[in-house]
């Protein structure tokens, strides 16, 4: 099929009524989720992965899909009605969004935000859908070499751009490859770190992991320091921004686009960091930088579009590639993996329906999120007013439920409870959870394609070496690797300067002051 057939192909199947509902379905959980201070992304779609296991494949992977990007679209109303970002892609918003609110410009600011995320997602989802095959096409010329060294530069680029110290990023990574160790060997078929028990046989449950680690732990750390602010009292109206919001945004529209796109793809890029750089970059081509941070809103727009834009880009690497760019990304892998299916370039031959499906369900998505963030405003108003204390109560029995009805083991639940209460103190101490998430996805797969490519080469290392595209992925980890600690060290020669000045000073300091004591004497 060529591209153009394919979207037909994909639009069919994206417009059956079942899918219709599981995007819808998607789409509206994650504005929920994305309105909500303190859930994210991660852990939504952690606690709904359960309820996609009895659906069709391609209806849960829309659902779950829909869920990320509606996230990114639910994100800003919080930011600007309450200056609390209701996910961590929002932070930027709330700089210029919450300022036009308190001027009265909440309508605008709220239009915008809906407009450019449209528009960022949209061209961003076209991008996905011409370069999506021709990236698969590439990768089908990877071997085990190739998606060895291309796994290990996604763990370390990660670990490199976490937020954190990488050395423990570096700690968490390995924590969950040995996890994704446990249970049958892929080669000899032995059991491995099971120590006896029969519930580790199948090794460690990711539903169970991601649940505890993204859900419960959020739970946890939320009602000790709850985040809620008072939603401005002000009426929104106007939300169709004006001619002149228009010609202020249209290139911080753009610009953002193209800057989440990009590092969207990256593996460990992520939104976050596209709505940071896109507003840095608004910032510093703008005329008036002094607007910024008091009602700017094209500060509201480059954020918007880039982390959208992000969240599109970030289906490429998943669907083409087979790697997961954010821990997101990973619960995804893990899904279509559950449904029987392996991401990378043989899902375009093996099940095109999952890919391009997904791929046409997004727009569709899309249109779904602008009639439901516009419109309805008023209804997001008003879940940004329910309690704390009656909502987490039905997310932990949800969570209790969901984990149960994987695999009817009260077992799960019991991990699940063990790595929420783990994942909590990991944040406590600083430690990120994504590595973690990402190595235990990612570790089965990098060892067998470590084993393969030792089996091919009868033992030679030199594997690695010789085949130019695994060396290229290892030399750039390697830098990745090395960065911190040349930074590291420059700091630690400068801290060594600074000492060695500062007590130069104290010395000729105690000189002249001896001097002076041997004159009057």
């Amino acid at each position: 099929m060529d591209v153009f057939q394919s979207i037909f192909f994909g639009l069919q199947t994206a417009l059956q009524p079942i899918n219709l509902f599981y995007c819808f379905m998607g789409v509206f959980l994650g504005t929920l989720v994305g309105v909500l201070p303190g859930l994210g992304p991660a852990a939504a779609i952690a606690m709904l992965l359960p309820s996609t296991f009895h659906a069709p494949p391609t209806s849960g992977i829309i659902m779950l899909a829909g869920i990320w990007y509606g996230v990114m679209f639910g994100g800003s109303r919080t930011s600007i009605l309450v200056n609390v970002p209701g996910e961590a892609t929002s932070i930027m918003t709330c700089l210029d969004g919450y300022p036009m609110a308190k001027q009265g410009r909440a309508g605008p600011a709220l239009g915008m935000a809906a407009f450019a995320s449209f528009i960022g997602g949209t061209i961003a989802i076209l991008a996905l859908t011409f370069t999506g095959p021709v990236l698969a096409r590439t990768a089908l010329a990877f071997g085990p070499a190739e998606y060895f060294g291309l796994m290990i530069m996604g763990i370390t680029v990660l670990s490199f751009l976490s937020s954190g110290s990488m050395l423990k990023c570096l700690m968490m990574a390995a924590v969950g490859i040995i996890l994704g160790g446990v249970g049958m060997d892929i080669i000899t078929g032995s059991y491995r770190f099971t120590f006896g028990f029969m519930y580790l046989r199948d090794g460690v449950p990711l539903v169970a992991v991601v649940m505890g680690l993204f859900g419960i732990s959020e739970v946890i750390r939320d009602l000790e320091s709850e985040v809620r602010g008072a939603v401005i009292e002000t009426k929104i109206r106007n939300l169709l921004p004006t001619l002149k919001d228009w010609a202020a945004s249209k290139w911080a529209i753009v610009r953002g686009t193209v800057i989440g796109f990009f590092l969207g793809i990256i593996p460990g890029g992520g939104a976050i960091v596209a709505t940071f750089a896109a507003y840095a970059v608004e910032k510093k081509v703008s005329k008036h930088p002094e607007r910024f941070g008091h009602g700017a809103i094209e500060g509201v727009a480059a954020p918007e579009a880039a982390n959208n834009a992000a969240a599109a880009g970030s289906f490429i690497p998943l669907l083409t590639l087979g790697i997961p760019p954010n821990p997101v990304m990973a619960i995804l892998l893990g899904a279509l993996m559950i449904h029987g299916l392996q991401p990378g370039p043989l899902l375009l031959r093996d099940a095109p329906e999952v890919f391009w499906g997904t791929v046409m369900s997004m727009y569709i998505g899309s249109i779904m999120l602008m009639i439901l963030n516009l419109p309805l405003i008023g209804l997001w108003v008003k879940v940004l007013k329910v309690p704390y204390f009656l909502l987490y109560p039905l997310i932990l029995i949800f969570c209790l439920i969901g984990s149960y009805s994987v695999n009817n083991n009260v077992n799960d639940m019991m991990t699940m409870l063990i790595f929420g209460v783990l994942g909590y103190l990991l944040k406590k101490f600083g430690f990120d959870a994504a590595p973690l998430v990402l190595a235990l996805v990612l570790g089965p797969m990098l060892e067998e394609s470590f084993r393969q490519a030792l089996i091919t080469s009868h033992g030679s290392f030199m594997i690695f070496v010789e085949k130019p595209i695994a060396l290229t992925f290892l030399i750039a980890a390697a830098v990745f690797l090395l960065i911190p600690l040349v930074t590291s060290r420059k700091k630690i020669s400068k801290l060594e300067e600074k000492i060695i000045e500062k007590g130069a000073e104290v010395h000729r300091a105690e000189a002249g002051g001896q001097q002076r004591t041997n004159v009057e004497h």
